[in-house]
């Protein structure tokens, strides 16, 4: 019982010091946030992800894409057009990634790329095209 006491005490202090530099907490999210990084608590999942692409160019620059704050590893298949991600939950969602990803050219279940970004894509990129699969 003294532990958990002692835990919550010392917990509470580094709140404090926390809260009295930064004074950035502006919801019960960052709020919660900033209890996890303090706790050092991690929350690994491996999720997929559907991605449009092609090639190996493609693979490269999906992957490169995803690798965002709070991402540990990101691969991407062409041939099933599934992007396998490692991530920290506190740190980064599978939307932000998602969207990382839609800003370089490709698109994903919740984001759809910028048309003047995907046609700036290498001819083999362009997914969208009739036919385009070139496995």
């Amino acid at each position: 019982m003294y532990k958990n006491i002692f835990t919550i005490i010392v917990l509470l202090f580094v709140l404090g010091i926390t809260f009295s530099e930064a004074n950035t907490v502006k919801s019960s999210t960052d709020l919660s946030k900033v209890l996890i990084e303090t706790s050092g608590k991690k929350d690994i999942r491996t999720d997929t992800i559907h991605v449009d692409g092609n090639c190996n160019m493609c693979k490269k620059r999906i992957e490169n894409a995803a690798l965002i704050r709070g991402v540990k590893k990101a691969t991407w298949n062409k041939y099933s057009d599934k992007l396998v991600v490692i991530y920290d939950a506190n740190k980064v969602s599978t939307k932000e990634i998602e969207k990382a990803v839609a800003e370089v050219g490709h698109d994903t279940p919740n984001f759809k790329a910028d048309d003047k970004v995907y046609s700036k894509l290498p001819p083999c990129c362009l997914y969208r095209e009739a036919g385009a699969k070139t496995h």
